[in-house]
């Protein structure tokens, strides 16, 4: 199964390499990041699932 998500920025800023993380009932269960037009593809396997997408924190470590 495949999630598409396109984000933009009010801002009109770049999201162009932003780390993010497909989320599975609260678990992280995949990582992309997005293209310069904001799109983001994730992969993962067809599951029954409350699904989410966050930054992926692991940026913010060395901040």
């Amino acid at each position: 199964m495949t999630f598409t998500v396109k984000l933009e920025l009010a801002s009109g800023q770049s999201l162009k390499d932003m780390p993010l993380e497909l989320l599975a009932d609260g678990v992280a269960v995949a990582r992309a990041k997005a293209d310069a037009t904001g799109k983001v593809a994730f992969d993962v396997p067809a599951k029954a699932a409350k699904w989410a997408v966050r930054v992926d924190r692991t940026i913010l470590k060395g901040a």
